[in-house]
């Protein structure tokens, strides 16, 4: 069996009601001077002029280019599939292993870019702060079977320890360093899921 994150969440528009087709061919635009031109060549007025819209109308549906940016990126990535082994360690390595491997072979660029302007930018903030937010509820599946199961236990801030999850792989990519080996990865799960006191302290 499997999740979707769109089973979870759904994203809602941004602004006034969109017009299907002018949408398709803003991201389609945004996408392709991206593919074309990298984010150097990236602009709100490129994107403008290569779909034929207005300005207006593009920062009435995205106020920012991390908010375009962002529907960009899940345009790349797709759905998102939870697969539940039964393991939920397992699942979890698949976890950073999917994100951490879509990172380094399509994803990553445009995500640094994204966190990038949300440095200076408050509405790209507001649009990676919920974007997180909403990611981690949605990961959160991986730990709710846990529960299910009687791997993980009750009353556990679930979205909150998916966040030290997602913020290993945040670190890795604003470092370069997608490429963690498996064991390495195991290592962040089993610490995590068994904690890091030793027994004889943990137990006072």
């Amino acid at each position: 069996m499997t999740t979707t994150a769109h089973d979870i969440t759904k994203r809602t528009s941004i602004g006034a009601q969109r017009n299907p087709a002018s949408e398709e061919a803003i991201l389609t635009a945004a996408a392709e001077i991206l593919r074309e031109g990298g984010l150097s060549a990236f602009s709100i007025e490129a994107v403008a002029r290569r779909a034929k819209a207005g300005k207006p109308t593009i920062y009435r549906w995205w106020p920012s280019k991390a908010a375009l940016l962002l529907d960009i990126y899940h345009r790349q990535k797709g759905e998102t599939f939870y697969p539940d082994t039964g393991s939920t360690r397992e699942d979890l390595i698949a976890f950073l292993e999917t994100l951490l491997g879509f990172w380094k072979t399509s994803g990553g660029e445009v995500f640094r870019s994204i966190i990038a302007e949300a440095q200076s930018d408050p509405a790209a903030l507001g649009a990676l702060r919920d974007y997180a937010v909403t990611r981690c509820r949605a990961s959160g599946i991986i730990l709710e079977r846990g529960v299910t199961r009687g791997e993980i236990r009750e009353a556990l801030d679930i979205p909150l320890v998916m966040e030290l999850f997602s913020s290993f792989c945040w670190q890795r990519l604003l470092t370069g360093r997608l490429d963690p080996s498996r064991d390495q990865m195991a290592h962040v799960v089993d610490a995590v899921l068994t904690g890091f006191a030793a027994k004889d302290r943990a137990a006072q």
